[in-house]
């Protein structure tokens, strides 16, 4: 079983953990026994379960970046990022529209989306309509850029994934090329 499978599994079991202390029966006995437990406490097992997940996606992402020999960077909110080629044009900033080229995949290699198949992606900067990883990444780059991100969950589709190809809690791996830079 790989580490991705068996980081899913730890997590659903952790929900399911977590859920059944929420959870109340329809037995009155069992309903007081739930009253006693402290905002605290419920508080303080999420924070924890959040942190066990955090490091283990950190892991993960590590794993990953050594495995690939990716010379990436990191910001403090998460996002890695590698401007494997530079490009000429101006710098991308808010309230730009921007086109990008791009691969999607999910950091075990299964691709999810490409441009090649859905055309070019094309959105305004600064406006959260997108994963919050992808945007503040290109943000980084300047017109004819190549570069590769990796977005821990909590900057990309988070909790529940996209409702498509891209999984709960998943971390994306994007390879892009902004193609195209103007003002809105």
């Amino acid at each position: 079983m790989n580490k991705v499978k068996i980081h899913i599994t730890y997590y659903n079991i952790l929900i399911l953990f977590i859920l059944s202390l929420v959870v109340s029966c329809n037995n009155d006995n069992e309903q007081v026994h739930y009253k006693n437990i402290s905002q605290e406490k419920v508080d303080s097992s999420l924070i924890g379960a959040n942190q066990y997940l955090n490091r283990s996606e950190e892991q993960l992402i590590g794993e990953f970046i050594k495995r690939y020999h990716w010379e990436m960077q990191k910001r403090d909110d998460g996002l890695r990022y590698w401007i494997y080629e530079k490009g000429k044009g101006m710098k991308a900033h808010k309230e730009m529209v921007a086109t990008i080229e791009f691969t999607l995949a999910l950091i075990n290699g299964d691709t999810c989306y490409t441009s090649k198949t859905l055309g070019p992606k094309r959105f305004v900067l600064g406006k959260y309509d997108k994963e919050s990883g992808l945007d503040q990444g290109v943000q980084m780059m300047k017109l004819g850029d190549k570069a590769k991100f990796i977005i821990p969950s909590h900057l990309g589709f988070g909790l529940m994934g996209d409702g498509d190809k891209v999984p709960k809690k998943a971390t994306l791996v994007y390879d892009i090329e902004l193609i195209n830079l103007k003002n809105k």
